[in-house]
């Protein structure tokens, strides 16, 4: 059976409503392909949105700027830098 627990669908759909567009189609995308063969179809219901707009976010995954130095704070730091 392809798909998630009730429970991690209703998570997955809270977060996926909080992100700004670009991050729900990449997200979406994200999700569709762990899942493989069905992924795109079963995302795309669960999260109400177009088919073509988890290939948008596939295309968006593909396009990423690379992060430069110095531009990412490291693991554990603090807002305050102490």
């Amino acid at each position: 059976m392809l798909g998630y627990h009730k429970d991690v669908e209703w998570f997955m759909k809270r977060f996926h409503d909080s992100l700004p567009e670009k991050d729900r189609r990449a997200y979406a995308a994200i999700e569709a392909t762990k899942l493989g063969h069905g992924g795109i179809g079963y995302i795309a219901k669960l999260f109400g949105c177009d088919p073509k707009t988890i290939g948008h976010g596939k295309q968006d995954l593909c396009c990423l700027p690379p992060v430069l130095p110095g531009k990412s704070r490291k693991k554990g730091a603090d807002a305050k830098g102490s």
